[in-house]
């Protein structure tokens, strides 16, 4: 019996070496990606009472002060409206070439020329299009108010629409009084009667952040509107405005920064929010998001908002390297999976989708490990019960960086990609489960 255990071990030892020698090692791509200033600063001494950058897939936050305060957010309230107005329009509720008739309360926000507007008039037609466009791009009130009483039917209901997309977001701490961010008395009539006048949107830097990364995700085409410059809103007839964006860090205007390549999106300003601002970068292929709330606001030409987002996307860009992972790739502490009743005691696993991760350029690539979570309905005994098909998703990875403070949007510190097995896992035949059950007992 001792010179057969002897063979066995032996045999064993064989198979795992040359297994060991069949194998190759799968190494994550890692990529160095900087938008070099004149001096690389390792922090960010943020003039501004709220902010944070995340990347704009997996929500990592890179960056981070007061970001779960809850403060007002003015006009970048815009963006949750854009969001269902998307949602109408890919859903068919909407179209882009349909007309909207401007009703006397939208018309009379439209119409103050102490807030941004293009001149709508009551009893007019325009197009979801071009109100679409002057919202995003010159954050006209009356324009996103007309559109959530198109999507919604009442400014009201339109406002019920926004706190339960919110919710499904994971927007954690909102107060929403209307569609465009004024205060309940600036837009009148289409506010809340038995709310105070002085009552404007509110929610926090990292709930700001969550509805961009979110947005980002579904219609990436926002970004080919909030990227334009100016543009002229109905050109051609008695309403036609020249509208200029309002994010100054675009390409041509103001504060733009040939290293920071800003396509978006949405700036917010008011006597209680200062000036805030979100923005977004693309640089190498490496997209962030940037939150930026109540920064200085001395004048209609202070710029305190872009300078304070250059900050923190210029530290990102400096500071960080990405770490990427391809579909099929594997990452340490979830190359395997137990298994329950098969012949293979594990099963090999990867990931079903790719991921990218940013580390400081004082990390390394091996501070990335995973733990996997098997989908409940294909465990037995805390294992992946036998049969699996080949290529099937049988659960997540869930990544994280070791030493890693800030963690992802959703107050979590991994993020999740679906994983899969490689081959089959299929069942093993009576005689062996007899046997395993049996050395079980002793």
């Amino acid at each position: 019996m001792k010179r057969l255990k002897q063979v066995v071990m032996g045999l064993v030892t064989a198979v795992t070496l040359f297994a060991g020698g069949l194998s190759t090692a799968v190494t994550p791509t890692m990529t160095a990606h900087a938008a070099s200033t004149k001096s690389t600063s390792t922090t960010v001494n943020l003039k501004a009472k709220a902010g944070i950058a995340v990347d704009a897939q997996t929500g990592q936050i890179l960056y981070s002060k007061n970001s779960d305060q809850a403060l007002p957010v003015a006009s970048m309230t815009k963006l949750l409206s854009i969001y269902l107005v998307l949602d109408a329009v890919h859903s068919g509720k909407l179209k882009w070439d349909q007309k909207i008739t401007i009703n006397k309360d939208i018309a009379k926000v439209a119409k103050d020329t102490n807030l941004s507007n293009v001149p709508l008039r009551a009893g007019h037609k325009y197009t979801v299009k071009s109100l679409y466009q002057a919202s995003l791009i010159y954050s006209a009130n009356g324009a996103i108010e007309a559109l959530g009483v198109a999507v919604a039917g009442t400014p009201h209901a339109f406002v019920d629409q926004m706190k339960a997309q919110a919710k499904k977001l994971g927007m954690t701490d909102v107060k929403i009084y209307n569609a465009c961010g004024l205060t309940n008395k600036q837009v009148g009539n289409l506010g809340y009667s038995n709310v105070k006048g002085s009552a404007e949107n509110e929610w926090s830097a990292a709930d700001q952040a969550t509805l961009t990364v979110a947005l980002l995700k579904k219609y990436p085409e926002v970004l080919q509107t909030t990227k334009i410059a100016k543009m002229w809103f109905e050109k051609g007839t008695q309403d036609a405005t020249k509208m200029e964006n309002w994010n100054w860090m675009l390409k041509g205007l103001t504060a733009s920064y040939a290293k920071l390549h800003v396509d978006g999106l949405k700036t917010g300003t008011s006597k209680a929010a200062g000036a805030n601002f979100t923005g977004t970068a693309n640089n190498d292929g490496n997209r962030i998001v940037t939150v930026v709330l109540h920064a200085a606001h001395k004048s209609e030409t202070d710029a305190s908002r872009f300078q304070q987002t250059q900050k923190m996307m210029s530290y990102v860009y400096n500071n960080f390297k990405t770490v990427s992972y391809k579909a099929g790739d594997q990452v340490k502490g979830a190359k395997s999976v137990k298994t329950n009743d098969a012949k293979e005691k594990t099963a090999k696993t990867v990931l079903s989708d790719g991921v990218k991760l940013w580390i400081r350029d004082d990390q390394i690539a091996s501070n990335i490990s995973a733990t996997t979570t098997l989908k409940s309905k294909l465990t037995k005994n805390k294992a992946l019960e036998a049969p699996v098909a080949k290529n099937a998703e049988v659960g997540t990875a869930n990544i994280s960086l070791k030493g890693d403070q800030l963690g992802f949007l959703g107050n979590t510190k991994t993020t999740k990609v679906p994983v899969k097995v490689t081959k089959a896992v299929e069942k093993a035949n009576i005689f062996v489960r007899m046997w395993r059950a049996i050395v079980s007992l002793f």
